[in-house]
């Protein structure tokens, strides 16, 4: 008897070792004609990154223990999502200069990564590059749009080997994707066909408005069609708020989102706003209230707060962060120091930045009808040092006034980063003892900016 007890303790230990859960996936493979030492693997979200080591050769093998789902691979020339599950051991193989018919997916796992490059693929094929898709009339992009949801639905339908839960998940997906590809099209055809005040027909959204239920937690963290739609939906409650209620826009969203009935889709998109929107809000003290009055996610929670003691150092009447010996335009270094005694109003921005671009205009009459008062304007440029040139000639092209400098380390620069600037164009208005007066001024478009002007005496 005490043979056969010892026997079925020993095969309930090794059973329980058997059925022990596997939490990380191997991720290995070559890259050939690389020089790179790294590639990176960020979530859809961007939420996560990790930083996968390249050697010499170009061989690489890491351990990967973030959470399952879909992941970015972008080495700084090419990019291709990948499924990663926990217990996957990809494959991935690839000439640097060829990616797009070199790139193998291969190993446990490797099915689903492969079905989402093919529909990549795919996608790029019927929508084409850039933006010229949202210049179709109406009809014909509804067409398009219905022509990519079946040719991925057979696609899908050809896949070998998918997991039955992933094929289930990724059907509604499609439908997701086409029905967020409808939402968008009213206002990215107004941008891109430069048509102002433009409005679909009456029966183009009838698809969008069969989306009644905002709660499906599964599906809002597998399919960015659903969160689109989701976070769509709540823009609009938000814009509703504004006109009932007056609630000021840096708030709005955060007060519709709240009424998400699933605390994880809450957690998520009142995260997704505060990560950007606690840097631009004028309300910080209301806004971070009702986030930790809503948030039960302690990683949001910490990073959220993280932020919120990093801007009240940057709260009116504070020492400015500072700027040191950037790169003049027009000839040496300038630093913040160097402008004491005058109001500065810095204007953060990048060649590459659309909304800095359309700012242009309207800061160049605010500077010329300020010449000769007791202000500089200045603009920081936080392009990266490949795009230097590029930089100076869009200076002179488009013959840039004020005092415009080169940040000295772009992004990572102190003078971004104790504004903890997240996202441009930014401005500041700093006064002429160094201190600030708004870490997020008015726009040059906004009359709020003379008004500013005008409190401050300027």
């Amino acid at each position: 008897m005490r043979k056969i007890a010892l026997i079925i303790t020993i095969l309930t230990f090794i059973s329980c070792k058997e059925e022990a859960k596997i939490d990380y996936a191997i991720l290995s493979g070559k890259i050939t004609n690389s020089s790179i030492d790294s590639f990176t693997l960020n979530s859809t979200d961007r939420s996560i990154k990790k930083e996968v080591k390249v050697l010499e050769d170009g061989s690489f093998i890491d351990t990967l223990t973030t959470e399952e789902g879909t992941y970015i691979l972008y080495d700084g020339k090419n990019m291709a999502e990948l499924y990663i599950n926990y217990g996957d051991n990809l494959g991935i193989n690839y000439d640097i200069n060829d990616f797009e018919n070199t790139l193998l997916i291969s190993g446990k796992g490797s099915e689903i990564s492969n079905y989402i490059w093919l529909k990549s693929q795919k996608y790029t094929e019927l929508t084409g590059e850039g933006t010229e898709i949202y210049k179709k009339e109406e009809n014909d992009y509804k067409v398009n749009r219905l022509e990519l949801k079946n040719t991925v639905s057979q696609l899908l339908q050809n896949a070998q080997d998918l997991p039955a839960d992933f094929i289930a998940k990724e059907l509604r997906n499609i439908e997701y994707d086409y029905i967020s590809d409808l939402n968008r099209y009213e206002r990215y055809h107004e941008h891109y066909a430069k048509k102002k005040g433009f409005k679909v027909s009456d029966d183009f959204l009838k698809d969008v408005e069969q989306v009644s239920d905002f709660n499906k937690e599964e599906d809002f963290l597998f399919s960015q069609g659903y969160k689109s739609i989701v976070n769509s939906h709540f823009r609009k409650e938000a814009k509703k708020l504004m006109e009932v209620d007056s609630i000021s826009e840096d708030l709005a969203f955060l007060s519709a989102a709240i009424n998400s009935e699933n605390q994880t889709i809450k957690n998520h998109l009142i995260y997704d706003d505060a990560k950007y929107g606690i840097t631009y809000t004028e309300n910080l003290e209301d806004y971070y209230k009702m986030f930790m009055e809503n948030s039960t996610n302690e990683e949001h929670i910490k990073e959220i707060t993280d932020s919120y003691n990093k801007l009240k150092t940057v709260a009116k009447g504070q020492p400015s962060p500072k700027f040191e010996e950037y790169e003049n335009f027009a000839g040496g270094t300038t630093s913040l120091d160097d402008l004491k005694g005058k109001f500065v109003y810095v204007d953060v921005w990048a060649t590459w930045c659309g909304p800095c671009k359309a700012e242009i205009p309207a800061l160049k009459e605010v500077e010329a009808k300020y010449h000769g008062k007791n202000i500089e304007f200045v603009s920081v440029s936080v392009d990266a040092l490949k795009d230097h040139d590029k930089w100076k000639k869009m200076i002179e092209d488009d013959e840039l006034k004020g005092i415009q400098l080169f940040a000295d380390k772009s992004w990572d620069s102190d003078f971004v980063n104790g504004y903890l600037i997240k996202g441009i164009p930014r401005f500041i208005l700093i006064d002429p003892n160094g201190n600030i007066v708004s870490a997020n001024a008015p726009r040059p478009s906004s009359p709020k900016l003379i008004k500013m002007f005008n409190e401050n005496n300027i």
